[in-house]
Parts: structure tokens; sequence; C-alpha cells
């Protein structure tokens, strides 16, 4: 054990360190993996041996949008979470959680919590007043019917809500408005939709193989990735791999925690990553190291694939267009060929440019062309959804009697007819969420009145935060739904408090794993937090007694009963279940005949084979084959990268006080080189500025980071003015609006320029 672990130890055992501070300590120092088991037991519990049955065990479920959706055991005494471990029984799991998950019990009792409904008086004043859930319900319900009586429908009311709560039962939030007529939703995802659609282009669906699997793989590329900080449990499936004579390579422009593990790294230049995968294509095609097998009885397309790689992409080329030299590209294509198997794990960072649906399916085509598809420790890995096949109950509600909305067809941006020919039937309007603050001040016919925010914080999320603070000006009434007063709160007119994962019943799979896992209710709901079904059940209820019949949302319910109606037989048999309650001995995982996605090669595509050459693509205006699309013309001298820090999911975890120990402040890093030619110096405060706005924060200078490149890493500090969205606009992915409605958004496509401040 090393000395930092003993002396961690030894403090917890010796002294009055609570069991959550010494699990915090450990966890967030990086320490925790080196403990044994049963003295991490003693130090947190008090006692090394049947320190379980001192507590009430519970089951419990990440709900947090990332790779691992870790299984939990929690342990309560006396109505009160004590701490919380990973759950043993799941493979993935296998006991441990990553920073964010030991900081759970800090997030439920930190005092900064949303503890009761709250009216702001004036938005954005800071001058809260706190309401009753009655008074709440009742002024959010009459300005529902309020604008239903002025614009003759609901689509002046507007759901804005994504990923920050993925319990199966959170889909309430869709249904609640179901359940009052037809809305405007705003539709798509920031997070992997232009990688879906070129996967979906490519083999007819996002599948990929089990992460643990990757014991199996001879060779694994983890591209545009950084699993040691964002799927912490995925390394010990590569370390494994390597252990037994597995090459790990990571591409990435940043040299990353994952990179420092690695036996090869490789700096490519942003958004370069294409006519990297390219490159390596065309170096295996004049070597003749194809798998010919592959290429000719379950592919398509293969030679138009080959002659457009012959006549449009050289190796110099590459070199140029990827920053990576020709000897590199070289080597690393032949070592992927010659390893059987070999694997890609393709990254949701490479997809967020204007030509990141491209690049996906360029390595895709790669992983194919080297018949490494279909194989146990092989495949191009990037999410799947194979075990989401749930009743959401919460999500099905009819739409009132004579409820009116937009005719079925229009499409994203069609004309907006409420009263069709024929009976035709109405939908919701859908708006693109990755351009959130365009929309709402774009869309009329009926102009955006109500905005109602679950599940999401925009104004620490999304682009252009000035503009989007223009758009939240035009609004009558903006509802937000959270644990935490974030900067979107800030922009509220009711915030109503909601609980933790802890607090409710539901039930959690991941799309990076293959697990399914229980989330009960270890602890009653601290103040007077509700959940989605229960606030959803509080409006109706109202809104029906203001104006029978304006709601179909069911009015009794308990959070337990909703979840046990999100199963069915086909989830029992996916899992080997009897019953949802055997779920209570641990999570499970799917009976699937094979770790590797396409093991049959029975593709989803049109052809049903893989298609290098999709007709389908071409249709929705893009290349037929993987061809290299141009990077974003620069609009500032350097690129500016923006991507998950350790601490933090987005703007959740780092706004905790246990956090901020150790992750105090936002920094910009800067490679030497270009700090030295603007006079910048380590430590010096800086502004990081584009033609949006501006960041005011502290250099920190590395070659981590190529010279063109700004890095800040997202996150939403407490009592703090710092949000790299101030620097990001809303530039659109190439792909996204095939599968998810709306295209990705350019994230990493993004440029600034720093001085001292």
């Amino acid at each position: 054990m090393k000395d930092s672990c003993k002396d961690l130890v030894s403090r917890a055992l010796g002294s009055s360190v609570s069991r959550r501070r010494f699990l915090q300590m450990l966890a967030l120092s990086g320490a925790a993996a080196a403990v044994p088991g049963s003295l991490l037991r003693a130090a947190t519990a008090g006692a090394e041996i049947g320190y379980e049955e001192a507590f009430e065990v519970f089951r419990n479920a990440c709900p947090r949008n990332c790779y691992d959706s870790c299984s939990i055991k929690t342990f309560v005494k006396d109505g009160v979470i004590q701490f919380v471990e990973g759950a043993s029984e799941s493979s993935f799991t296998a006991g441990g959680l990553c920073v964010k998950g030991y900081a759970y019990p800090r997030r439920v009792y930190s005092p900064d919590r949303i503890k009761y409904p709250m009216l702001q008086v004036g938005r954005g004043s800071g001058n809260w007043k706190r309401l009753s859930w009655e008074e709440a319900i009742d002024r959010i319900a009459g300005k529902i019917l309020e604008i239903n009586e002025k614009d003759g429908n609901l689509l002046g009311l507007a759901l804005d809500k994504y990923s920050g709560n993925f319990g199966i039962t959170h889909y309430g939030v869709e249904g609640m408005m179901s359940s009052l007529g037809y809305t405007t939703r705003f539709v798509g995802t920031p997070c992997w939709p232009a990688g879906i659609d070129a996967q979906n282009y490519d083999t007819g669906e996002m599948w990929c193989n089990d992460p643990e699997d990757m014991v199996e793989s001879k060779y694994i590329i983890v591209w545009g990735a950084n699993p040691a900080w964002c799927s912490v449990h995925s390394m010990k499936f590569i370390f494994e791999a390597q252990r037994r004579g597995a090459k790990l390579v990571v591409i990435d422009p940043v040299f990353t925690q994952t990179a420092a593990k690695a036996d090869l790294y490789i700096q490519v230049d942003t958004a370069g990553d294409g006519a990297l995968a390219l490159g390596m294509a065309r170096h295996l095609l004049d070597k003749g190291k194809i798998d010919r097998r592959f290429v000719t009885e379950h592919a398509l397309g293969f030679e138009d694939f080959a002659n457009y790689l012959r006549q449009n992409v050289t190796l110099e080329w590459a070199a140029e267009e990827s920053g990576v030299p020709v000897p590199v590209i070289r080597q690393l294509a032949e070592e992927f060929a010659a390893a059987d198997p070999a694997t890609v794990w393709i990254g949701y960072g490479m997809q967020r440019h204007t030509n990141g649906g491209a690049s996906v399916r360029a390595i895709d085509a790669l992983v194919a062309m080297t018949g490494n598809i279909g194989k146990v420790g092989g495949g191009a890995r990037y999410g799947h959804l194979r075990t989401w096949g749930f009743n959401y109950n919460a999500m099905v509600n009819s739409a009132p009697e004579g409820a009116v909305g937009m005719v079925d067809g229009a499409g994203i941006k069609g004309d907006f007819h409420f009263i069709g020919e024929g009976g035709a039937k109405y939908t919701d309007r859908p708006l693109n969420m990755n351009q959130l603050g365009r929309e709402i001040l774009q869309t009329q016919d009926p102009q955006i009145r109500m905005l109602w925010l679950a599940c999401r914080n925009p104004f620490s999320q999304d682009p252009d935060t000035a503009l989007l603070k223009k758009a939240f000006d035009t609004l009558e009434m903006v509802v937000v739904v959270d644990q935490f007063f974030t900067k979107s709160v800030e922009q509220a007119d009711i915030v109503l408090p909601h609980t933790t994962l802890f607090e409710e019943y539901t039930v959690n799979v991941g799309y990076w794993h293959y697990w399914l896992s229980l989330n009960e209710q270890a602890i009653q709901p601290m103040y007077e937090s509700k959940s989605d079904v229960q606030i959803a059940a509080l409006l109706s209820r109202r809104m029906n007694e203001l104006k029978p019949g304006s709601c179909t949302f069911p009015t009794e319910l308990d959070t337990r009963k909703w979840m046990e109606k999100e199963f069915n037989q086909g989830i029992y048999d996916l899992f080997g279940l009897n019953s949802w309650e055997d779920l209570r001995q641990g999570p499970a995982k799917a009976k699937i005949p094979s770790s590797a996605a396409w093991h049959d090669f029975k593709f989803k595509t049109p052809s049903g084979k893989y298609e290098f050459s999709s007709a389908l693509a071409a249709e929705h205006g893009h290349k037929a084959l993987p061809e290299y699309r141009p990077k974003r013309a620069a609009t500032a001298p350097l690129r500016l990268l923006t991507p998950h820090s350790k601490f933090s999911l987005h703007s959740q975890f780092q706004n905790l006080d246990f956090m901020e120990d150790f992750n105090p402040e936002p920094l910009v890093y800067i490679h030497p080189a270009t700090a030295r030619a603007r006079g910048i110096g380590d430590g010096d405060q800086v502004r990081v500025f584009n033609r949006l706005g501006d960041a005011r924060l502290k250099a920190r200078l590395t070659d981590n980071v190529s010279a063109d490149v700004l890095l800040m890493y997202e996150a939403w500090f407490r009592n703090s003015d710092f949000n790299v969205q101030n620097l990001l606009d809303d530039e659109s992915a190439d792909m996204g609006a095939y599968k998810t409605g709306a295209p990705g958004i350019a994230t990493h496509d993004q440029f600034a320029d720093v001085e001292r401040a």
C-alpha cells in the first residue's frame, strides 16, 4: 500500500474524521484502488467483519449519463446515508465508484440544495421568495391555461430536458407535457448525435461490443476519449489487455491521463481525425492488408471506397491534414491490421465537429476493412441501446380531448398549421436543442411564452450565453426543476426542488456496458423535494381543478409503483429475471449470444450488409462514401477545447465543497511557446476571448496541448462567473438529425485568443 493510503487510513481510524469525509478524502485522493477492501470497510464502517449488518443497505444506480452508469450500494443508519460504494456483483462496476460517485452523500446533504419551491421577484435578481407547493403549482397551472386561451394551443409552452438524470421514470417529464396537449419540444442531443448517424449509415444501428471483452483485444486504439477520467471502470479491462500483451494507442489532441497510460500516444490535430483514418486505410489498401472475405461477403461498396482512396488520399495529404507524420501513419496502420483482434474506442469528443460524423464513418471503415467487425475483442466501439426496451410508462400519456398542435409531417422547420384537412394527426413542435437561444428568438406563430427546464442547465452547457440571455428575456415564464441554484436557475421565475437518486425509485441501464440496476429509495426526500412524476401529478390535479379535462396525467402515484410499471417480459428475459425484485440482490447483466456486436453479420442497413457506400447517407445530404470533410475555417488564432473535468459532469458535482478542495479554481492550459509569444507566465491572470465574449482565469503552462490549442475544462464553480460557454457558438456538426431529430453541435470547433488580464 502506498504511504499516502496508509496515512489516510490511519487518520480515519485514529481521529474524529467522519466516515463520509474519510471516503471523500480517500476517493478524491486517487488512493482508493490501493486500499485493501477489509481496511476500507474498517475505516468507513468502524468494523472489519460484518460491517454491512450495522446498516440498512439499499441498491442504487448512478443516473448521470456517463459511460459507466454505476451500480451502487448505499449504507444508511437512522435514516441518514453514511457512505456509498460500488456494487461488487457487477463485474463492470466491480465494487468501486469514480471520484464523482463517492461524492454523492455530500450532494444529498449539501447545504446549498434547493429546499423549497421558490419564486424569484425579478428574474436574475437573486430576490427569492419561498412558496408552498400549492402556490407554485397554482401559478404554473394558471400560466399554462392562459397560454392555451391566448393562442388556442399549447405550442407556446416549451420543454428543454435532456440527460441530467437518466433514470427511466424521469421520462415522466415528457409524459407530463404530452398529458397537457401538444407542446414545443427541444429535440436532439448535445452529446453524441453525429456519431449515432454515422454508425447507422454504416451498420444500420449504433451497437458496440461489451466493454468487458476488451481484455481479448490485441490492439486497442482509444480515439478521442479519456476513460481514465470519464469511464474509469473501463480502464481495468484495458489494463488487463495490456497485461496480456495488447498494445494501447491513444489518439487525441490533448495528452490526457489515458494517454499517459498508453504504449503509444499520437497528438492528432483537432478535427484531423478523419484524414488520419483515411490515410491509414489508403496505406492498408496499397499493402493489400484487407480482409477480403469480409469486404466481399458482408459489405457493400468497398470497391467504390477503394477507388475513392486511390484517387483522393495520399499519406502526405493525410499527414498534412492530421498533423501525424507519414511514418507514424504507416506504423499505426500496419500494427492495427496485423493484430487479431483489434478495436477502436471512438470517443464522443472527436465527433463534436463540423466533420465529426464523416470522421466516425472513416474510422468505422478502417475497422471494417481489417475484418474487426463482429469479433470478440474487436469492433468500432461507440455505444448501444440494446438494453433499453422498457415500457416507458411514465412517458406515454395521451393529449386531452380537443387539443391541437402541429400537423404531422411538417418537419422541424415546417409550417405550423393547427387544423389539418381530413383530420390530420397533430404532433408536438420540434426545435433544435443545440440552438436553444436562436430557436426561442426566431420561433413564431405562436412564439414561445413559457419554458420548462428539467435535467438541464443550459446557461452552463449551451453555447453563446449572451444570446441565450437575450432569448430568456423574451419569455413570459421560466420554470426550472433542479437540486441546486445553477446558472439556469438564476434566470428562472419559479424553481422546484427535485429529489436525488437516493430519495425515489427508478431503474437504470447503460449505453456502454450491459448491466441493469435497480434504484431504491434509501432515505425520505430531504426538505420539500419531489420527483418528476410527483410534480407532474400535482400539476395535473391543479390543472383539472381549474379546468376539468385539461390534463391526463394520473394524480395518485408513488415512485415505486411507477418504477414497477417500466418492466416487461422482454426485459425479464433479456436479463434472466423472474421479477424486478430479483434486482434487490444486485444488478443483472444482459444474456446475449456474444459480447461482439454484429457477430452474426446481420446488419440493419437497407442492404443487410456493412455499407461502405450508403445510399441513405446520400439521400440525407451527405456523401455516400466515408469521404473526408474539410475542417471548419478558423475564426480566431487558436483552437479552443472545452472537455469534461475529472471532478464534474458538465455542471454537476464541481459545485460541491468537497470537490472544490481538490479543484478550487478554473484554469486555462497553454503551450509554453504560445504563452511566451504573448508575455504570459505560469499562474498569470489572463483573458481568453473571441467575438462572442471572454473568460478571465489563471494560466497554466503545459506541453500537454499543442501550440495552436487552448484548453479549459467545463464546470460550474460556485460563486464564480467562469463559464466556457461564453466563448462557444452554436455551429452544427455535420450529422445527427437522422436519428436524434436535430444535428449535433460542433463543441470543439471553436476558436479564441488569450492575453494577460
